[in-house]
C-alpha cells in the first residue's frame, strides 16, 4: 500500500523512503513501546547496539573498528555516544569505590608529583579523552600509508579509549570489592596498564592489517604508537617539571 513518508513527504511503497531513508512504519511514542523497543532492542539488542560493538570492541577490534570507519555503521554503536555513556558509567561506579589512582601511588611519589601528574591521577577518565587525538597523531604518522585521514584516525582511536574505560570500569569495579592497596597497586601497574598497552597493539595490528603492511612492518608500527606516546609523555613529563621547579 502506497503512503506518504512521514518525515519527508515523500510517496513510499516499501519498508524504508527511499528519499530520506526512515522507515515507512512510525509510532506513537510510550512509556511501554520506549522501555520494550528504544531501549532495550536500540540500546541492549545482541546484534546492534552497545552490547554487540563492546563485544566486537574485545573479539575483533581492528576488523570491527576498520568496517564501521569504512562505512558500515547500522550495527555499531556512535563512538561519541559510547565514550560519554563509558565516562558517565565510570564516574557512578568510582563513587562507590573506596580507592583511586592517586590511592595506588607510594607516597614519596606523592610528594613529587607536578601539578600534570596530579592531573592523571585524580582525573584519570578525561585524561584519556584528552589522549585520543594524540593517539591520533601517532597512528596517523605511523600508518600514513595506510591513507586513512586524520579524522579516521580519531574515530579509531576513540574507539581504542571506550575500550580502556571498560578495562578501568572492571578495575575499578574490583576496588569497590577488594580494598588490599598492595594487592591493588600490582594489579593496576603491572595488570591493567600491560593489558592496555597489548589491546592497543592488537588494535593497530588488525586495523591495518589489509593496508599493505608486510608482517614485520606491521608490528613493529603497531608497537611504536604506543611506545612514541610514552616517549613524548616522558619526555613533556621531565619539562614540566623542570619549569614546575624554576616556578618556585
Amino acid at each position: 500500500m502506497q503512503h506518504n513518508c512521514l518525515n519527508c513527504n515523500q510517496a513510499i511503497t516499501t519498508n524504508f523512503c527511499g528519499n530520506c531513508g526512515q522507515k515507512s512504519s512510525t509510532h506513537r511514542y510510550s512509556l511501554k513501546h520506549f522501555i520494550e523497543h528504544d531501549f532495550i532492542h536500540g540500546v541492549w539488542h545482541i546484534d546492534k547496539g552497545i552490547l554487540y560493538t563492546i563485544k566486537a570492541l574485545f573479539t575483533r577490534p581492528g576488523h570491527s573498528v576498520r568496517e564501521y570507519v569504512l562505512g558500515k555503521r547500522a550495527g555499531y554503536f556512535n563512538f561519541i555516544t559510547l565514550l560519554l555513556l563509558l565516562v558517565a558509567l565510570a564516574g557512578v561506579i568510582a563513587h562507590y569505590s573506596q580507592l583511586n589512582i592517586a590511592d595506588l601511588m607510594p607516597e614519596a611519589s606523592k610528594k613529587t608529583m607536578t601539578s600534570l601528574q596530579r592531573f592523571t591521577t585524580n582525573y584519570p577518565r578525561i585524561f584519556l579523552l584528552i589522549t585520543i587525538p594524540i593517539y591520533a597523531l601517532f597512528s596517523y604518522c605511523w600508518f600514513s600509508k595506510a591513507k586513512f585521514n586524520y579524522s579516521e584516525h580519531l574515530v579509531l582511536n576513540s574507539y581504542k579509549t571506550a575500550a580502556e574505560l571498560i578495562i578501568g570500569i572492571c578495575f575499578t569495579i574490583i576496588t569497590i570489592f577488594y580494598t588490599n592497596v598492595s594487592v591493588l597497586t600490582i594489579i593496576y601497574f603491572a595488570g591493567i596498564n600491560l593489558i592496555t598497552i597489548a589491546y592497543t597493539v592488537w588494535l593497530y595490528h588488525q586495523f591495518f592489517s589489509q593496508s599493505g603492511y608486510s608482517k614485520k612492518s606491521l608490528l613493529f608500527r603497531s608497537i611504536m604508537v604506543p611506545v612514541s606516546y610514552l616517549i613524548v609523555s616522558f619526555v613533556v613529563g621531565i619539562v614540566w617539571a623542570i619549569f614546575a621547579r624554576l616556578g618556585h
